[in-house]
């Protein structure tokens, strides 16, 4: 195997300052990250800025124990907390219910806020009046209401719900629909005969139609399930129908009845007000009569706030155009698109067109093109002038604020750190900040960037007596002439002399990025770096944050071009005189769990190694797993093409399995739908066979994102196993 050069270690340049490279502890602490130390990270996000701009509300979310006195068993609650922009005085929680709170949108007059809390299961909106008193439900809707947002007026809100297909069948809040005008895809069985098939008795051992009736029966109890469309597979279950979401307006008055401005087998986007108060603005499909698991584009349109029907605002052609944000004054809209041509490399485009006066649009242009990244869903000034969004670079996640008329823009908040989540109000604008000590806290600084201040301490003060370390960054050159930006992490406690363990932690996706400014690893990396591990991370071809070349990178290519990138970082920082060559382990999760079965496949230089949730045969692939897309957008053919068997074939670890000596713990969820779980029966059933070291670990009702979002005990003894399987064969 081809070595990389060796590693230039250097800081970087950004827009005219030199940002040093940081020190390798952050923090004087005495005490380690520790495994438990899950359970104190808070996660901030949503901020919302307050009309006159003082103010800005934002959520938390914590686990908590539901036994305090045992503190056996945990879960998710989130609460929304407000805190004065200014820094003036500690943020105050709002809400306190069991059921938590989310999604604060304020009246305009700043006088009250609207959120989203579950009533018996389902989200419905609720109004807090600032001065004091009870929070007041506002919706009722039996399927649900989210995503509110206030009418320029304040006498009217707008919210989403989402229906099956079942229930816009019945009658609901939209009132029985009619047949879609697309083919449901059962053949000889159009939508229209299970309402037919009503009137007819159902009879096992009756007429042809009676025998239809009474299996009709059976698939309303959903015994059996029946599936006939593309997408079958949700996250953790069968997904018989689709969903469809719909826009409502309600007044903001007890006891409102919502008026429908959405209807139909079609889903709106959440929608926004124009400026006016009088329509919507929304993102969807209501042109083509395509079944919606086989819809690619998407456009905008405008409905009047009194409702009727949804009119074509935007198309553009092979692109799929998303998150509509319109001015204050609503002269203008701006959007995101992708370009459906390109699925799985071309970058998020942020697009602007002007309304006119008659409702219409102007001509759309493409803003900040030549940066040639992703970017986030925008936010406007209040003045209209500027706008701000986020764009994931090399590492990082600075924010951008662009001049709509001149297109100028600068970045704030340097590529070692993350914007999760941002806003912009009169006189400024608040973001949720990732950094390497500490994953989150709500920030607010003046228009322009400047002024930057910490707004809160949710988790800056349990980390007061942690130690971290912190990233180094590097970067090398492929023999292709393939740039790998890469970081390596000392042990916590680092004593100078001492040779450690190494171990190389890959990111799945493939389209994802790590870095310093990433939030979703920063547990487990500190956890393994304070364990005495190095830590080595980089982005390999295929990897967002570099364009969209880079991203194409791996086209056709998921194993030998994107392995050796990773190979490479872990060759350049083996070259560092603490780490000890002799003690290497690799993981990664998702893609990362076929990369690390490739590499242990096709490189035997790891003492033990973790596959989790990952695809190790592409064609299996196809069929079990939901996130299927992803051969015919990254590999452009089928099996049943021409070289399509071959190509997948050999782009699989499965293929290799015989190649693997090295002792390998396979992870999965028990309902990871994602990826599919014989994905990973497969591969230990072949290690059995060939009677190599192989341990299985599944997880009982664990999804694809367990690791992020699962259940918190078992968060922590996914992380404990893993360390535990390095450990046991590296002290072996």
């Amino acid at each position: 195997m081809q070595q990389a050069r060796p590693a230039r270690f250097l800081p970087m340049l950004l827009l005219g300052t030199l940002v040093l490279a940081a020190p390798l502890v952050a923090q004087d602490g005495d005490l380690p990250i520790t495994t438990t130390d899950l359970l104190e990270i808070q996660q901030v996000g949503s901020p919302a800025i307050s009309p006159d701009g003082s103010l800005v509300a934002y959520t938390v979310q914590r686990i908590v124990s539901e036994n305090e006195d045992e503190g056996s068993d945990y879960r998710y609650l989130t609460h929304i907390y407000l805190a004065p922009t200014d820094g003036s005085s500690p943020p105050r929680q709002l809400t306190r219910a069991h059921e938590g709170a989310g999604q604060p949108t304020w009246h305009p007059e700043g006088d009250r806020l609207a959120f989203v809390r579950p009533v018996d299961g389902r989200p419905q909106i609720f109004i807090l009046p600032m001065d004091g008193g009870e929070a007041q439900q506002l919706t009722r809707m039996e399927t649900g209401a989210s995503s509110p947002q206030w009418s320029p007026d304040g006498t009217r809100l707008l919210f989403a719900s989402s229906f099956t297909h079942r229930q816009l069948r019945s009658d609901t809040a939209l009132g029985p629909e009619p047949a879609p005008a697309w083919d449901v895809e059962r053949p000889l069985f159009p939508d229209t005969r299970i309402h037919e098939l009503d009137e007819v008795e159902a009879d096992p051992d009756g007429t042809f139609q009676e025998v239809q009736a009474w299996l009709l029966q059976n698939q309303l109890d959903d015994n059996p399930r029946i599936l006939h469309r593309l997408d079958f597979l949700g996250e953790t279950d069968l997904s018989p129908e689709p969903s469809y979401t719909h826009l409502f307006v309600v007044e903001a008055e007890p006891d409102a009845e919502p008026t429908p401005l959405t209807s139909g087998f079609h889903s709106s986007s959440p929608g926004v007000w124009l400026g006016d108060g009088q329509r919507v603005v929304m993102a969807g499909n209501l042109e083509d009569p395509v079944h919606p698991d086989r819809l690619q584009e998407s456009h905008l349109y405008v409905v009047d706030a009194e409702g009727g029907e949804p009119r074509l605002l935007l198309d553009l052609e092979d692109h799929s155009l998303f998150a509509p944000t319109p001015s204050p004054d609503g002269a203008r809209i701006l959007f995101l698109a992708s370009d459906i041509t390109d699925r799985g490399y071309a970058q998020t485009q942020l697009g602007m067109v002007p309304v006119e006066t008659d409702g219409s649009v102007g001509d759309a242009t493409f803003l900040l093109e030549g940066l040639d990244r992703a970017m986030g869903a925008p936010v406007w000034s209040a003045d209209g002038r500027f706008a701000y969004t986020t764009m994931a670079t090399e590492g990082g996640v600075p924010i951008v604020r662009f001049d709509v008329e001149t297109g100028e823009h600068v970045e704030f908040v340097d590529r070692t750190r993350g914007v999760q989540a941002l806003d912009a109000g009169p006189g400024g604008i608040a973001y949720v900040l990732t950094e390497v000590a500490n994953p989150f806290e709500l920030y607010a600084a003046s228009l322009d960037g400047s002024d930057a201040r910490q707004l809160t301490r949710h988790n800056a003060d349990w980390l007061a007596d942690r130690r971290v370390s912190i990233p180094e960054e590097g970067t090398l050159t492929r023999p292709d002439g393939t740039e790998v930006q890469y970081w390596v992490m000392r042990p916590t406690f680092f004593e100078e002399g001492e040779r450690y363990p190494l171990l190389t932690n890959i990111h799945g996706g493939p389209s994802v990025m790590w870095g310093p400014g990433e939030a979703s690893m920063w547990h487990e990396f500190q956890l393994m770096a304070s364990r005495g591990y190095g830590v080595v991370f980089s982005n390999p071809r295929g990897s967002a944050g570099y364009g969209r070349d880079f991203q194409h990178g791996n086209h056709q290519d998921w194993g030998h071009g994107p392995a050796g990138d990773v190979l490479a970082a872990t060759s350049a920082a083996t070259e560092l005189d603490w780490v000890d060559p002799d003690r290497l382990v690799v993981t990664g999760g998702s893609y990362a769990g076929y990369l690390t079965a490739w590499i242990v496949a096709h490189d035997h230089r790891f003492q033990a190694a973790v596959a989790q949730r990952g695809v190790y045969d592409l064609i299996t692939f196809l069929g079990e797993g939901n996130a299927w897309r992803l051969i015919p957008d990254r590999f452009e053919l089928y099996p049943w093409e021409e070289g399509g068997r071959d190509l997948l074939v050999s782009e699989s670890p499965f293929t290799y399995v015989d190649q693997i000596q090295t002792p390998l713990m396979v992870i999965h969820g028990d309902v990871d739908l994602r990826t599919g779980v014989s994905q990973s029966e497969m591969l230990v059933r072949a290690l059995k066979i060939l009677d190599r070291p192989v341990e299985y670990v599944r997880y009982p009702g664990g999804a694809h994102d367990l690791s992020r979002t699962g259940d918190p005990h078992q968060r922590m003894d996914r992380l404990l196993r893993i360390y535990e399987f390095l450990e046991r064969h590296l002290q072996n």
